[in-house]
Order: C-alpha cells, then structure tokens, then sequence
C-alpha cells in the first residue's frame, strides 16, 4: 500500500442500533485525522435475534418488530444504486431515528431517501422480502468475521500480514472528536491485532449522546 492510499475500514450497521450510531460518528471523525476509508455494509438485528426471540426482554423483541424496515431500505437502494449510496442514506436514516428522535415511519424513511438523492420508491422495499438474499449474505459477511455473539457494529481492517482485522464496536458516548477520536482508533487496533484477545468491557453508565 502506497503512503497515499487509504486503509479500508469496513463497517457492518443496522440503522436501528443508537450504540452503533454513535461509533459510526467516530469513524467519520477517524477518516479526517487518520489515513482510513469507511466502506459502509448492512447487518441487521433482525436476522441476528430472528432464532432466539424468546429469551429477549419483551422491550427489545417490541423494537425488534421495527428492524426489518430500515435495513431492507438500505439493502435494496445498495443493490439498485451501488455500494456508495449507503453512507449518505445511513447518515440521514441515523439523524432522524437517533438525534431527532423520529419514528420509522414511512414517511421518515422517505424523508431521508430524498436527503441521500434516492427515489422515495425504495421506501417500498421495507415490507418486502425482495432483497432478504442479499440482506442475509451482507449480514452473514460481517458477523461470521466476529462470531454470533456481538451485535452491531463491525468493523474489519486489513492487517500487516494481511488477515483481516475484525471486532464488534467499540462502543463509546459522545463520539471522540479530533485527536481523541485517533487515540481510540489507534488503541483499539492495537488490542485488536493481538492474537487471542477477546474483550475489555466495564458497565455503562450512560446512554447515547448525539450531538
């Protein structure tokens, strides 16, 4: 890799997910002050918990019956408009569900399709099993890379001998800004390369903060 090309960073989310919104920040953050390019790809949450509904708390099996819309949306404008469509619609999906604390409404989701310059007809897709295929596979891409037992996000880089690199989060309120957001990156590449690490985690204290 030449000294200008830039590391690809791919990135699984699902729309839903304010834990991974909230990294997805950091990463656009990361991409101004470290020499990385986020390839954005949709997993879903959905098709994660779709087995084991029954052991979740009644709160989140009530969210999950909101999951599919939205990443069937993401899904289908990708395979229709290209793989370069999905950051814009992630971003304007991501304000109005977490920031703005809108509905998943249809009309939200058109909303933001005409942000990201989409045709409000993909809206469509979100009660459709059209692109569940496709869903699946992107899904199954990003999960098989860390196991069953994370969620989203996931982020996978290429490392020195050239394996892949493939961790769920790091999960992290207010999104790191400037040099903070570059201290975490580097860190967490550094755990993450070392052969047989598996986890650092404390219990959070406090939700999401969009700003």
């Amino acid at each position: 890799m030449s000294e200008t090309a830039k590391t690809p960073a791919d990135f699984w989310f699902d729309p839903l997910c304010p834990w991974a919104w909230m990294t997805s920040r950091w990463m656009l953050e990361v991409e101004k002050v470290r020499p990385v390019e986020v390839r954005w790809h949709v997993m879903s949450l959905a098709v994660l918990n779709e087995d084991r509904l029954d052991e979740l708390p009644e709160e989140y099996r009530e969210l999950l019956k909101t999951a599919w819309g939205p990443v069937r949306v993401c899904i289908a404008a990708e395979q229709q408009h290209g793989s370069e469509v999905l950051g814009p619609l992630y971003t304007a999906l991501g304000t109005r569900f977490h920031n703005r604390g809108l509905e998943r409404t249809r009309e939200t989701i058109v909303d933001a399709l005409a942000e990201a310059g989409l045709p409000a007809e993909l809206a469509d897709a979100a009660d459709s099993d059209a692109y569940d295929k496709e869903l699946r596979a992107s899904h199954k891409e990003g999960i098989d890379l860390v196991g069953q037992e994370v969620g989203t996000p996931v982020i996978a880089v290429p490392g020195h001998d050239g394996e892949q690199i493939a961790f769920f989060g790091p999960v992290v309120t207010p999104a790191p800004k400037g040099e903070e957001a570059a201290k975490l990156w580097d860190g967490t590449l550094m755990v993450a390369s070392i052969p047989g690490f598996y986890e650092i985690k404390r219990t959070r204290t406090q939700g999401p903060i969009f700003d």
